[in-house]
Formats: structure tokens, C-alpha cells, sequence
């Protein structure tokens, strides 16, 4: 029989990336925190974190973690049922999403949500093609991914398609693309990108010219609204969703150097497959009311 008291400390030390600082969080001292890792880890056998700098999860360390994230929302849903979640206790809700989606679609959709439920939100933001990663190493309860496939013992489902467009204010495309866009225009144009996982300008690139082009200048702004800024103040061109640049092309505000060339992105819903009404309603909320397009 796993004691919990262990596997808190456990999921402590990862989740906020030190003995110390998960020390504050269970209000016991760190000396208490190690003990219980390390007598955790003589328990099963084995190595559960890697004594690095922040420590991390060794792969059993991740399955007791994941457990016991599993076991607290399913406690939450046996506190909901029976009416013990009326008092001052809150649900803490781990989840992987994507900067695009964080900066437009999904507070909207989830507003009413957390209105009516006692929960925080624990975002941990990352490229699309990323955040699914963070739910197999048992880090998230669900997560936003343009991965199609669901990690094992996860359900997954459709949110809908992001449109995504080069563009680049009236001057910044006047001084750089005024003979149109080619590949001669993109060795002197910088461009923006989120972040070096960022793939997007590139799945642009190989649609449009039906090849990779590389060695573009690049500023790396990991930051929806300040890379939407970095556009928008004519600084850079980049790809934005048509949720925040569609009103500024219809004004005039922004251009399409190429037009004809948007870049879609389907967006999935993932979460463990647990019989969790809490799960369950959450997954509703983002799935019904997600406007992405």
C-alpha cells in the first residue's frame, strides 16, 4: 500500500521544481521532504528524481506521479458527490495548452466553467506540437495538442481548425516584399517565431515555395501577445491566427504577402480516460464552446 504522504512529497518536488519550494507548498520542512522521497524510494525499489538542477522524474517517478494525480481528481469527484467541496478548498488543474490558444479562445471558453467550480488552473504553456508530451509524463491532467493520436489511456477529441497567416504591417511589407514575396525577400525580412519549437513559419515556407527555406533572420518572442505586437508595430512579419488578424486585414492594419497560402491547424482535446464527472465536464466546456476559427 502506497502512503500518500510520500507521493505528495514526490509530486511536490517536481511540480514546483524543488525540494525547497515544496517544502513551502506542504508547510513541512525540507529535511521532512527529502525523507519522504527517500523513503518513498526505498518502498519501491527504486531512483524516483534525479538529483539535477531543477530535479526531475525519473520514469517510475513519473507513474507514481501520474497516480497519484489520478487519485486526487478522482477524491475530488467522491467530495463533490458527497458535498464536501462547499468550503474553502480548491481542485488544482494541471494543463498543457498552447500560447495562441491561451491568448484567444480558451478563457472564453472555459469562463462559465470556472465560475461555477472551485478549481485553479495550472497552465503549462507550450508549442502545439508539445504540450501532449507534457500529459504522457503525467505533468498535466489534459491537455491542447495539434497531435492527432491519443497517449495511452487518454481519450481525445476534435476542437476545431486554426487558420493561421503570413503577415506584416503596410510599411514592413512596402519595404521588404513590394515586389512580392520570394525567397530573395526572405534573407533580408525578419521575421517572428515563437519559439525555436515553433514550426510554423515553416510549414508556411514548405506550402508555399514547396521547399524549406532556412537561414531567414528571426527574432524568438515567446509570448502570443507580444509576438502579435512585434507584427502588428511593423517590426517583423509572422504567422497569426485569423482570430486576432482577420478585423486588422479587413481595416487595412495588416497584409497578406501571400494570401492564397493560410496554414491550418487542427487543434485535440486530450485527458486521462478516467470515469471523472469533473474530467468529463471540463472536456465538455472546452469542446462545445471553443471558437478557434
Amino acid at each position: 500500500m502506497l502512503d500518500y504522504k510520500l507521493l505528495e512529497a514526490l509530486a511536490g518536488v517536481i511540480h514546483e521544481k524543488g525540494f525547497d519550494k515544496a517544502s513551502q507548498k506542504l508547510n513541512i520542512t525540507q529535511s521532512a521532504v527529502s525523507q519522504r522521497i527517500k523513503q518513498l524510494e526505498d518502498q519501491v525499489g527504486q531512483v524516483l528524481v534525479t538529483r539535477t538542477v531543477p530535479p526531475k522524474a525519473t520514469r517510475d517517478g513519473k507513474r507514481l506521479i501520474k497516480h497519484y494525480m489520478q487519485v486526487k481528481i478522482l477524491e475530488a469527484d467522491l467530495e463533490r458527490t458527497m458535498g464536501k467541496d462547499k468550503g474553502n478548498g480548491f481542485q488544482v488543474f494541471p494543463l498543457g495548452i498552447n500560447a495562441d490558444s491561451l491568448a484567444t479562445w480558451f478563457f472564453p471558453a472555459v469562463g462559465n466553467f470556472l465560475k461555477e467550480h472551485r478549481i485553479l488552473l495550472d497552465l503549462k504553456v507550450d508549442d502545439q506540437d508539445e504540450t501532449h508530451k507534457l500529459l504522457r509524463n503525467g505533468e498535466v491532467f489534459g491537455c491542447i495538442s495539434s497531435e492527432k493520436t491519443p497517449v495511452p489511456g487518454c481519450s481525445v477529441m476534435l476542437i476545431g481548425t486554426m487558420t493561421y497567416r503570413l503577415l506584416a504591417a503596410k510599411e514592413f511589407i512596402n519595404t521588404y516584399f513590394s515586389k512580392g514575396l520570394d525567397e530573395k525577400s526572405t534573407e533580408a525580412a525578419p521575421a517572428v517565431i515563437f519559439n525555436k519549437k515553433d514550426d510554423l513559419q515553416g510549414l508556411f515556407f514548405r506550402e508555399y515555395f514547396k521547399k524549406s527555406i532556412k537561414n531567414i533572420p528571426v527574432h524568438y518572442v515567446p509570448s502570443s501577445e507580444k509576438f502579435f505586437q512585434m507584427v502588428t508595430d511593423g517590426f517583423a512579419y509572422g504567422m497569426i491566427p485569423d482570430l486576432q488578424g482577420l478585423d486588422l486585414i479587413r481595416s487595412g492594419q495588416l497584409m497578406e504577402p501571400a494570401p492564397s497560402c493560410p496554414v491550418k491547424v487542427k487543434l485535440y482535446w486530450h485527458c486521462w480516460n478516467l470515469k471523472s464527472k469533473f474530467l468529463k465536464e471540463f472536456s465538455r466546456a472546452i469542446v462545445k464552446n471553443a471558437v478557434i476559427c
